[in-house]
């Protein structure tokens, strides 16, 4: 058995036993995750994750471990902005609380199925056609540049997306979530798809629309199939928890996105001087370089976020006293 083997191996028995625990035994049908409960299970998983940095340090050296790293960071806090998209929809279709865990792992579970595909499409197209990292590099800083510069005014509207506004159009939409129900009979016993059923697929849609951005991110800072399938399941496995963490706090992490947009930016700015680069510098320092990019952009976009937020808190709490 090659080392590669070994670390998928290991991957892959990691992997199965955590979603046995955390999605299958520890998830009770209808059960309503606190607060407490999502710390401890985002504790868990970021702990797991930093476990398997670890690992990778030890069997496939330093380089490799690194770039784990850096590609799991960079999930993680795209991820962030991900679950800020999942936050809004659930808010616009008015789910009930006790149905929110079992739509969201259904989401992640189709989340999983789909960055399998796109990663290995993904590499085999690098694999085959070298030209096409320049096509991502350009297509991140795009990414990042579009970002960078969005207002509030291009907030993501579930109900005017496409994705919605298609289910409408092609199949029969019930306003109700059919008591936890996916499909439900009106009284000609003609099925009906409730809002449960539209949310599940607007979450999946939401992630093809996430992985297009965070796979060539990913690919940026390695070349590595091992790097890119672990740093990305390691970062949608702790999806469900961030979500019952974050949720709350929305509006505490405004700054966010224009550190993920910096950071998309500098890597895709670095896949195009790929070739000028490696005559400067070499990989290590390259990957070293590209993880205190990413630790910066994204703990600093959050301190700011926080200090602002604060900042009007205070501002606000004083001209109320006046």
């Amino acid at each position: 058995m090659t080392t590669d083997q070994l670390v998928y191996l290991v991957f892959g028995v990691v992997i199965l036993i955590a979603l046995m625990l955390d999605l299958g035994f520890l998830s009770k049908k209808n059960a309503i995750i606190s607060i407490k409960d999502a710390l401890r299970q985002t504790f868990l998983w970021v702990l797991l994750a930093l476990a398997f940095f670890v690992f990778m340090w030890v069997e496939e050296g330093q380089k490799l471990g690194f770039e784990y790293l850096s590609g799991y960071l960079m999930e993680w806090s795209l991820s962030i902005d991900n679950i800020f998209v999942f936050i809004l929809i659930f808010n616009a279709f008015k789910v009930k609380e006790k149905h929110i865990p079992r739509v969201l792992l259904i989401g992640i579970l189709a989340a999983i199925v789909f960055r399998i595909i796109f990663i290995t499409v993904g590499v085999a197209l690098v694999a085959k056609f070298a030209w096409v990292l320049y096509i991502f590099g350009v297509f991140l800083v795009y990414t990042g540049y579009t970002m960078f510069t969005a207002g509030e005014e291009d907030s993501f509207d579930p109900h005017s997306s496409k994705v919605y506004i298609f289910l409408k159009k092609f199949l029969p939409i019930s306003h109700t979530d059919g008591e936890g129900k996916f499909v439900i009979r009106d009284h000609n016993n003609k099925p009906l798809y409730t809002s449960l059923f539209v949310v599940v697929v607007l979450l999946a849609a939401i992630d093809i629309v996430f992985a297009l951005d965070s796979i060539p991110a990913v690919m940026g800072i390695s070349r590595s199939s091992l790097v890119i399938y672990t740093s990305n399941i390691f970062a949608i496995l702790g999806l469900r928890s961030l979500f019952f963490l974050l949720r709350g706090a929305v509006n505490q992490f405004e700054h966010l996105q224009q550190g993920i947009a910096i950071v998309l930016i500098f890597i895709g700015a670095k896949m195009l001087g790929e070739h000028y680069i490696n005559n400067w510098l070499d990989k290590n320092t390259q990957v070293l370089i590209s993880l205190m990019v990413i630790i910066f952009c994204i703990s600093g976009s959050i301190a700011y976020s926080i200090f602002t937020s604060k900042r009007k808190l205070a501002k606000g709490n004083s001209e109320e006293a006046l």
